[in-house]
């Protein structure tokens, strides 16, 4: 690959950790001299940044391979990468031979020597060892793909091996960075014109401090305490791990977002224990209980798995009542599929395709009518949102609110606000994923504190 065809093409498969993986990825890539092009057609290297933890995803990886495999013949070279890399290993170059690298989040550093291996010609180029290292954190060149938000990864792999889930063998064991060095980047973004950070993990409240100054609570507070800093989101958390001190925290410090994710995968105990989740029904509704008596308004977001092997009629019930109780703001759902080297495989009991898809359309037809009254609540108040795009067809203007809910709205200025600026919004209707609203014409100090009435630019 001579310096002429030194472009690339990369596309993302998966959660927000992947996507500041890729982040990664891109800022070595353009370190060593390469060019981001907008198409497959264009790049000289296509790197697939995967995900395996549901099939779909990982189906689409290999679908996107085998649509593009023609232009090997062209010369142009395949790199798989992320967890379908680390779980399939070398097996990709036997699926996919025209693949001439793969390799796991966990070697991202080591992707300099790797290009100058697919630079001199080779084809079956691997970086699939040790996952347990933490030099994963800390990458030289991070190519930011967007100026207002930006990620942290705090925490990376997981110790708690769910019965379903691939996680703790694609992204190795739990290891967290420390406190210090966490906020020595959050300090470097807020002084690049950072205000919205979000911390990472794949249990971002199982976080440790390898120097044993903080806990994560104490750690949400620092970082909404940079200089700077207008918003803190943290994501994913998982229930065992969840305390009290968090939503304490949240209650406290005002740049912490009032959005909590909290997982539940089954509002049925049974179903849990099988999961291996660490927790029952009653022990995850005591934390939305917490969370509830908060004194401002958090909102609340899970995941939900049906069709779970051994998952009964009863069981399911019990997630349908389980959205009643808790009163979620969204719901991420999907059908179960038995992941390779998980102990659910193995499971009898599978239930049959036509009946996970009923139960998934009845649990998004629950929460639907459930979200059209939570968000109609919010018609004539006004909300900070945070400018993010504009919806050109129909003159307006999105953003999202503390909450984490997408929010359009109209400006009466003819000059559309830029992105990263916070606005208020009063709101005029509502949908079920979505808030519809007005600008207010306000501005803020850079801590939010001040408000003075200005014409919106």
């Amino acid at each position: 690959m001579t310096l002429l065809d030194k472009t690339f093409y990369i596309e993302t498969f998966g959660c927000q950790m992947n996507a500041h993986d890729s982040e990664k990825v891109i800022g070595t890539l353009v370190q060593e001299g390469y060019r981001q092009v907008e198409t497959e057609v264009e790049a000289g290297l296509i790197l697939y940044n995967t995900c395996s933890i549901r099939d779909k995803a990982e189906q689409k990886v290999f679908n996107r391979l085998n649509d593009y495999k023609a232009l090997h013949k062209e010369g142009k070279r395949f790199a798989v990468l992320g967890c379908v890399a680390q779980q399939e290993g070398e097996r990709i170059f036997e699926r996919a031979p025209y693949v001439s690298l793969v390799s796991g989040s966990a070697s991202y550093r080591k992707l300099p020597e790797m290009l100058v291996q697919l630079e001199a010609g080779n084809n079956r180029i691997t970086g699939l060892d040790d996952r347990q290292t933490d030099k994963t954190f800390e990458t030289e060149f991070t190519a930011r793909s967007n100026k207002h938000r930006g990620y942290i990864t705090i925490i990376e792999g997981c110790d708690k091996f769910c019965s379903y889930c691939v996680v703790p063998y694609t992204r190795g064991k739990e290891r967290s960075r420390t406190s210090d060095s966490v906020l020595a980047e959050a300090r470097r973004m807020a002084d690049s014109g950072y205000t919205d950070i979000q911390l990472l993990g794949q249990n971002v409240n199982s976080y440790r401090d390898p120097s044993g100054k903080m806990s994560f609570a104490e750690l949400l507070t620092a970082v909404g305490q940079v200089a700077g800093i207008r918003r803190v989101r943290f994501t994913t958390s998982h229930p065992r791990d969840f305390t009290r001190d968090i939503v304490e925290a949240i209650d406290a410090v005002p740049t912490l977002c009032n959005h909590v994710h909290l997982p539940v995968q089954s509002g049925s105990s049974r179903v849990l224990q099988r999961m291996q989740r660490e927790y029952t029904r009653e022990w995850y509704l005591e934390r939305i209980a917490w969370i509830r008596a908060a004194r401002r308004p958090i909102s609340l977001t899970t995941d939900i798995i049906v069709g779970f092997p051994g998952e009964t009629e009863e069981d399911f019930d019990e997630t349908l009542s389980l959205l009643a109780q808790v009163g979620y703001d969204a719901v991420f759902a999907f059908q179960y599929s038995p992941r390779r080297n998980t102990p659910a495989i193995s499971m009898k009991d599978s239930i049959p395709e036509d009946i996970k898809s009923r139960r998934l359309q009845t649990l998004l037809e629950c929460q639907r009518e459930i979200q059209r009254v939570l968000y109609s609540r919010h018609i004539g108040e006004i909300i900070e949102v945070m400018v993010e795009g504009e919806r050109a067809s129909r003159g307006q203007v999105s953003g999202r609110s503390s909450q984490n809910k997408v929010v359009n709205f109209t400006v009466d200025s003819p000059i559309m606000p830029a992105n990263g600026t916070y606005l208020d919004v009063r709101i005029t209707q509502s949908f079920p994923n979505s808030l519809l609203g007005e600008a207010v014409v306000a501005s803020y100090s850079s801590k939010g504190t001040h408000r003075e009435e200005v014409p919106v630019v």
